[in-house]
């Protein structure tokens, strides 16, 4: 269980950018931020941080014992059906006569999309604004006991890949390979690891593993792990080739590698994404890859594998600059070749005040420590 304090300073900066943005009271429902705040995990959770005052949980009547063993937040309101749910967070926001409230928009395990949609019908005069970035400016920059949850989680990450490039053989298919490593890494303790394959020559951009794809002799086979421990996650990346690689092959993979190397040693505070993405593709430009590259080599990882900064998906979110404290995941965008496979390398750093401290270390085809 995460420190009381740590927890509280967490809605309490909250709270003062709520107040900056004149907003009386936020609902938080995802998974993810819902654990920010409360330090556990719970599922279909509903919060609500008002701007000033103590956070109110609304949680399931059978639920209620264990949730106040494991949380310090003690004011809770309790429900049986989810009708009853919605009415409960309808009746609080009017009786404390809250006109702005703020709503933690964004896409994970829970129907948020829908919730919102009749959160705003329950509440018509009611305005509505979405908090989410709010919350992500704090979550992006990661305490003590964050980073001490990373790095557990990084062993265990360690583990699933050590076992799944173990258990690559020529005939197994890729569902195999990652079942391997969702055994091992759950018996280490991770309640939600995940493991993309991708045995080519056919390249996928995200490889979810599957059952009629086998490993062939003479091929690229990628492996992407992540693990977690309590909720914080960790993920590492490594390829290797089955068989004899071909010159091409050899070539591409080391113009990765140099991409991998410059990103370390470009990476520090104060440094725009940008810069950094700009770096890799001169190298992946001087070797004529650049056109199998997919931009974004870099994201966030924390109570999500994918977190802002996430430069693949938001390309905004490539003007950000580095800060002291973040945890990223590097070289995230594959290479994706035809003929030859997804090509990617890729550990989970935290960023001090002088560069980057790998998280995940794992010595493979030239890669690692």
């Amino acid at each position: 269980m995460f420190n009381k304090d740590s927890l509280r300073k967490r809605v309490e900066k909250f709270q003062e950018s709520m107040k900056e943005s004149k907003i009386e009271a936020s609902n938080i429902r995802t998974l993810s931020s819902f654990m920010y705040f409360t330090g556990i995990k719970w599922l279909r959770p509903s919060l609500m941080i008002p701007a000033e005052g103590e956070p109110t949980a609304f949680i399931v009547e059978q639920e209620v014992e264990e949730f106040l063993s494991k949380t310090w937040i003690k004011d809770v309101v309790t429900y049986r059906k989810v009708e009853d749910l919605m009415k409960g967070i309808t009746g609080w926001i009017r009786d404390h006569n809250y006109k702005t409230i703020g709503f933690d928009y964004s896409v994970e395990r829970d129907s948020y999309v829908a919730f919102f949609e009749l959160f705003k019908t329950l509440n018509p005069k009611i305005e509505v604004r979405n908090v989410h970035g709010m919350i992500m400016n704090l979550r992006m920059i990661k305490d003590y006991d964050e980073i001490e949850a990373i790095k557990k989680a990084s062993k265990i990450a360690e583990k699933g890949l050590d076992k799944a490039l173990n258990s690559i053989s020529i005939g197994v298919s890729e569902l195999d390979i990652a079942a391997e490593a969702i055994y091992d890494m759950i018996k280490a303790g991770s309640e939600s690891p995940h493991v993309y394959v991708n045995a080519g020559p056919n390249p996928r951009a995200h490889a979810e593993p599957r059952n009629d794809v086998k490993v062939r002799n003479n091929c690229a086979v990628s492996v992407v792990v992540s693990a977690d421990c309590i909720g914080y996650n960790s993920n590492i990346t490594r390829t290797i080739f089955v068989g004899k690689a071909s010159e091409e092959a050899k070539k591409a993979h080391q113009a990765l590698h140099d991409a991998y190397e410059k990103a370390k040693d470009n990476v520090k505070p104060g440094v725009k994404f940008i810069d950094v993405e700009n770096e890799i593709k001169k190298i992946l430009e001087k070797n004529d890859y650049e056109k199998y590259y997919l931009t974004g080599f870099a994201h966030g990882v924390g109570l999500l594998v994918e977190e802002d900064p996430i430069t693949t998906i938001l390309s905004a979110q490539r003007q950000f600059k580095v800060s002291e404290n973040m945890v990223l995941a590097f070289v995230h965008a594959p290479l994706m070749i035809p003929r030859i496979g997804s090509l990617k390398c890729e550990d989970t750093f935290l960023v001090k005040s002088d560069g980057v401290e790998p998280l995940t270390k794992y010595k493979c085809e030239g890669f690692g420590s």
